[in-house]
C-alpha cells in the first residue's frame, strides 16, 4: 500500500530519507523585523544565518495554520492514506493545527484516511521516526498497524541535546542577559532532553565544552542497550565537523547499527545556537 508521509519544518530530514520517500513538509513561519518567511522555503540555512547576522536578531516562530495543513493534505491523492508526524505539541501549536486541518478536509471528504501523530520530539527525533516508518512501509505493513507501531515508538524515543553556546537563548529572550554573561564567563554548557510530555528540560549544567560532550555521550548508556540493532539520528547547528567528531566518539563507545546525520533547520537553529547537537535513538 502506498502511504504518504508528512511532517513539518520542526523536523530535520536527511536527504537520504526525503528523496526516496517523497516526504511532504509543511513549513513553520519565521518572523524577522523585515518580514515573514517560511522555514526552508523562503529562507534556506545560508540565507537564514546571513539574515541573523545582518539584522542582529533572532526570529520568532509561528505554527502553520489549519488551512496550511488542509491545503497540503488536499494535494495528496484521496485514495492514499496520509501519516503526519508533527513537531511536539509540548513545543508548538503545530500538532493542534495539523489536527484541525485534518478535520476540515474530512468534513468535505469523509472517506479519506489521515492520521496525525504528536511525536513529542523535534529535529532528528522526527527523522528517526520517519526512518522507522519507511522501514515498516517497505515491509508491507498496513496503515492502521503502522500508526499503532509509530505511536509505540514515540514513547520509546529518547532525544538529547547539548548546547555549545547560550547566545541564542539570550538573544531570543529565553535567558536573562546577566545570567547569560555569567554562564559565558564560567564556560557553562547545557545538557537537555525531551521530557515524557514532549517539552525540553535541562538535565545538567557542565563547565567546559569537552566535559559537556563527554557527559553527553556517557548518558546514552543510561537510556538504551543492544545498540548494535539500533539507529542513532543526529542534527547539528551549522557545524558539521563538530558533529562528525562527536558522532565518531559515540560510535566508539556505542556501536549503533547505522547513523543518520543532518543539519538543523532554520527554525531549530534559532533555539539551539551555533554548534548545538541533538541526538535521538530508541530506548530499552
Amino acid at each position: 500500500m502506498q502511504i504518504q508521509l508528512m511532517t513539518d519544518s520542526g523536523a530535520d530530514i536527511s536527504k537520504r530519507l526525503e528523496l526516496p520517500l517523497d516526504i511532504k513538509v509543511v513549513p513553520l513561519y519565521l518572523h524577522f523585523s523585515d518580514g515573514e518567511y517560511k522555514s526552508n522555503v523562503d529562507l534556506d540555512l545560508n540565507q537564514y544565518y546571513q539574515k541573523v547576522k545582518e539584522l542582529k536578531e533572532l526570529p520568532s516562530s509561528a505554527a502553520p495554520s489549519p488551512n496550511d495543513f488542509y491545503e497540503s493534505y488536499k494535494e495528496v491523492d484521496p485514495e492514499t492514506p496520509i501519516l503526519m508526524l508533527s513537531l511536539s505539541a509540548g513545543l508548538s501549536s503545530t500538532y493542534e493545527n495539523a489536527v484541525a486541518g485534518k478535520n476540515m478536509l474530512l468534513e468535505e471528504e469523509p472517506n479519506r484516511k489521515i492520521e496525525v501523530i504528536n511525536t513529542k520530539t523535534a529535529a532528528c527525533g522526527i527523522s528517526l521516526l520517519l526512518h522507522e516508518a519507511s522501514v515498516k512501509i517497505k515491509e508491507g505493513i498496513g496503515f492502521e498497524k503502522l500508526v499503532a507501531h509509530l505511536k509505540e515508538r514515540v514513547e520509546q524515543t529518547a532525544t538529547l541535546f547539548v548546547l555549545k553556546t547560550l547566545d541564542n537563548l539570550v538573544l531570543g529572550g529565553r535567558l536573562d542577559k546577566m545570567k547569560g554573561r555569567i554562564a559565558k564567563t564560567l564556560n557553562i554548557k547545557l545538557l537537555m532532553r525531551g521530557s515524557e510530555d514532549g517539552t525540553i528540560e535541562v538535565t545538567e549544567k557542565v563547565r567546559g565544552d569537552k566535559k559537556s560532550i563527554r557527559k553527553f555521550i556517557d548518558q546514552i548508556g543510561e537510556y538504551t542497550k543492544d545498540v548494535e540493532k539500533k539507529i542513532i539520528s543526529m542534527s547539528h547547528c551549522n557545524d558539521e565537523n563538530r558533529a562528525k567528531l562527536i558522532l565518531s566518539e559515540i560510535k566508539k563507545q556505542y556501536p549503533f547499527k547505522d547513523a543518520i546525520l543532518t543539519e538543523m533547520s532554520p527554525l531549530l537553529s534559532t533555539h539551539g545556537g551555533e554548534g548545538a547537537i541533538v541526538i535521538s535513538f530508541f530506548k530499552g
